[in-house]
């Protein structure tokens, strides 16, 4: 595989770089406990060693790897306790979020219509690369949707879609219907239901792992 030394502007090397890395850790290409080599990496990619460096700081800041003393970097042993922790900070951000977001989304809600259309079909097809994707994407929209940029990119920071996808493919966390939970979500925001912020801080907190 070789990226390109001059990305799109919406896409640095370093982030280019962080994506392969995270989808190698999702997708089991590298297991829990398994050294990650700059060098080889950078070799393989066709790229210098410092943009790696840069991307394997941010997984590290994610807790998705660690530095181990003399034995270089490795992916991190992560139980459901260590995916569970995430929850609790991410449902207060997005029944913040939700209650900023409630007259804006009472109003025009196409922004979330898209993703639960596509989780119907997801979930019909057991499709679960689409369900993660799409489950994010909604969630994204709902916090976008509360025009605070500090939440924004306080919600980003938490690698949301690195999370989901963990807790789906390695603890098997599934729901009955990604569809009909996030419809249900949907329907609370255009019925300016008053309670709309608990709601939402409960459905994420619903998602989360159980130790």
């Amino acid at each position: 595989m070789r990226l390109s030394p001059s990305p799109p502007v919406v896409q640095s090397l370093r982030e280019q770089i962080r994506e392969h890395l995270v989808e190698g850790i999702i997708s089991g290409r590298w297991q829990p406990g398994e050294r990650i080599v700059e060098r080889r990496i950078a070799v393989e990619l066709h790229v210098s060693q410092t943009p790696v460096r840069e991307a394997l700081r941010e997984l590290e800041a994610l807790r998705l790897i660690e530095s181990v003393p003399n034995k270089g970097v490795r992916v991190r042993e992560l139980s459901a306790s260590d995916l569970e922790e995430i929850y609790p900070v991410r449902a207060g951000l997005e029944q913040i979020a939700a209650e900023l977001a409630a007259p804006v989304l009472a109003f025009d809600s196409a922004p979330l219509v898209p993703h639960v259309t596509a989780l119907y079909t997801a979930d019909r097809e057991g499709d679960g690369e689409a369900q993660v994707r799409h489950t994010v994407a909604f969630h994204r929209e709902l916090v976008r949707a509360s025009g605070n940029s500090v939440l924004l990119h306080t919600w980003e920071s938490l690698g949301i879609e690195v999370w989901t996808a963990l807790s789906i493919r390695w603890l098997g966390t599934v729901q009955q219907s990604y569809a009909e939970e996030h419809e249900a979500v949907l329907e609370a925001f255009r019925s300016r239901d008053p309670g709309i912020g608990s709601l939402v801080k409960e459905h994420v907190l619903g998602c989360a792992p159980r130790a």
